[in-house]
């Protein structure tokens, strides 16, 4: 399944794109996907954390993802 990720913040710059499609395994989990990018996005790796949304909620590595679900990469924020 094709899985379409929003990104935000740094992640844009990572990703080099506000947005982008990874190829995923039907049964496929957050913990799945963040692998995944990092091991396409090694730079994903260097942040102190990042949070994974889907369907606007924060997602726990176990949750499983689908192929019509809203996946959004959230990196850290600070504020000022």
């Amino acid at each position: 399944m094709k899985i379409n990720i929003l990104a935000f913040g740094i992640a844009k710059d990572i990703f080099e794109a506000s947005a982008v499609k990874v190829e995923m395994t039907n049964d496929a989990t957050v913990s799945n996907l963040k692998y995944l990018l990092e091991k396409q996005y090694p730079r994903l790796k260097k942040l102190a954390t990042y949070m994974v949304a889907v369907n606007n909620e924060y997602a726990l590595d176990g949750d499983t993802v689908h192929e019509r679900d809203e996946i959004a990469i959230i990196p850290p924020v600070s504020g000022g």
